[in-house]
This record gives C-alpha cells, sequence and structure tokens, in this order.
C-alpha cells in the first residue's frame, strides 16, 4: 500500500506540472526552465512540436543518469520521465486547457503555483522529477559541487535562451512565475511537518520533565546553562511538540512555575522517535 500510494503521488505531482505548463505558461509564452524551457527553445529554433523534444531530452538525460548514477537512481526517475511527457500530450488533446485565461498575470500566477505544486509532491516522496535534474546531480556527485546552486545555475541558463524568443514584458512574468514555483515547492515540502521546539528555563526542570512524561508523552532532553544574571549553573529543558501539545505544554510548564521562561520556535523535519519513528511508552 505504501508503494502504491508513491506512484499515486509521483503521478500526481507530475500532472500537476503538466497541466500548469499545458493551461498556463504555454499559452501564455512565459519563459520556463528544465526540459520544458529547452523543448521550447528547440520549438522556436525548428518548428517541430516541444513534445517531441520533451520525449527526446527525458529519454537521453534518463540514460545518462542510468549510466553515472546506478540502477536505484534510474528506477527512481523512470516513472517521472515516461509520466510528464505522457501528461503534456494527453493535455495538449484538450482545447479547453489551452484557453484557460488571456491574463499573461493569471496565467503566470497559476503556471508557478501548479508547477511548484508538482514538483514539490515528486520531490517530498524523495523522488526526481528527472530532465534536468539529472545533469546537476551527476556533476555534484562528480566534482563536490553545490546542488542546489547548479540546478539554478542549468536554469538561469535556459531562461536567459529564451529571451530571444520572448517580450521583455514575458521576461518579467517568467520571473514571477519562478519566484512563486521556488516559494510553492518550499511550502509543499515542508506541509505537515511543522512542529515546536519548546525550550524551558526553570528551577523546577525535574518537575516539569515528569509532568511533561505523565501528561504528554513526549521526550525531552537536558541543557546545561548558565543563566546571565545570576551566573547560576542549572538544567533547562527541551522539548519537542506538534500544535496540538504546543499550548499544553505551556499551560503544564507555567502550572509547577508560573515564573518559568520558555522559548518557542518553529522547527522542520524532524525525525526520531515519536515523529518518524514509532513511538514508546515513556
Amino acid at each position: 500500500m505504501r508503494r502504491i500510494k508513491i506512484i499515486m503521488l509521483v503521478l500526481l505531482g507530475n500532472a500537476l506540472l503538466a497541466l500548469g505548463m499545458v493551461g498556463f505558461a504555454i499559452p501564455a509564452n512565459l519563459i520556463v526552465g528544465g526540459v520544458t524551457g529547452l523543448s521550447l527553445i528547440g520549438y522556436h529554433l525548428t518548428g517541430i512540436n516541444y513534445q517531441y523534444f520533451i520525449y527526446i531530452l527525458n529519454i537521453v538525460l534518463f540514460a545518462l543518469g542510468f549510466t553515472y548514477m546506478g540502477k536505484k537512481f534510474a528506477a527512481g526517475t523512470l516513472l517521472s520521465t515516461i509520466a510528464y511527457p505522457a501528461f503534456i500530450s494527453l493535455f495538449e488533446c484538450i482545447p479547453a486547457l489551452k484557453h484557460i485565461s488571456n491574463d499573461i498575470l493569471l496565467c503566470s500566477i497559476y503556471a508557478g503555483i501548479f508547477v511548484g505544486l508538482g514538483l514539490g509532491i515528486v520531490v517530498r516522496e524523495g523522488y526526481s522529477t528527472g530532465g534536468m535534474d539529472i545533469p546537476p546531480i551527476i556533476l555534484a556527485k562528480k566534482f563536490h559541487l553545490n546542488i542546489s546552486q547548479l540546478i539554478n545555475g542549468f536554469d538561469i541558463i535556459i531562461l536567459l535562451l529564451q529571451v530571444w524568443f520572448t517580450s521583455f514584458e514575458g521576461i518579467l512574468y517568467g520571473i514571477v512565475t519562478v519566484l512563486i514555483t521556488n516559494y510553492t515547492m518550499e511550502k509543499v515540502l515542508i506541509l505537515g511537518e511543522k512542529n515546536y521546539e519548546v525550550f524551558i528555563v526553570t528551577d523546577y526542570y525535574d518537575e516539569i520533565v515528569e509532568a511533561i512524561y505523565k501528561n504528554i508523552e513526549r521526550g525531552v532532553t537536558y541543557v546545561e546553562i548558565t543563566t546571565g544574571y545570576l551566573k547560576k549553573h542549572q538544567k533547562a529543558v527541551m522539548c519537542v511538540v506538534n500544535r496540538r501539545e504546543l499550548r499544553k505544554i505551556n499551560e503544564l510548564a507555567l502550572s509547577i512555575d508560573h515564573e518559568a521562561f520558555l522559548i518557542t520556535k518553529d522547527c522542520h523535519s524532524v525525525n526520531g522517535r515519536g515523529f518518524t519513528l514509532e513511538d514508546v511508552n515513556l
């Protein structure tokens, strides 16, 4: 069931990505990155339908990834390599999708939203969307370079190459699309993973820890601290809780020590017992 869920999510992500391109970016002549951007360049230079370029480039890049990164990497990108061009071809056959909006601003906004959602869903499941993700991954592994900078570098080059085929206004709207894509993708990657780190400075740290174990069933960490004003050496309590438990731990700490000093901050991608590992009875 887990494997089926991942496959469905990867297909959904590629469908949203293709919808953003066919329904908004391409009809509005927006500049885009990745394989689609290169395919549009090929279309403008040769007049050949950009769908064919997407198929060819995805196959070539997939073979490149298989050669340099091995079977495991290839297996993780194969589904996207097939699904994305297939969805592009499917949506191109639906005329209504090519005329969703004639407003270029709306197209740039919604193209960014759909593309960001699609990329975020696929990457969140630990898979690659294939295409132009592959060369940066290979270069990063071979030369020990920063992969995010390489991906951005490739996209910037592809965007600049499209300047010759669009207006200056189209370039500005294309930048809006890229910014919204990045923002949406980041939000999808951390969706549902928001937790809170609570740091409690109190003289009653043992009592608060016992109360957390009993009432909230969360693990805690003692931190050795020295207070600034009194130069007092003591322990503080650090605990990570979810949104529902945040108010409860604050009320619990203050009920034991109404002078407790509490610091709360957002945290994401928490790994360990009680979050990504099975919980245990404390």
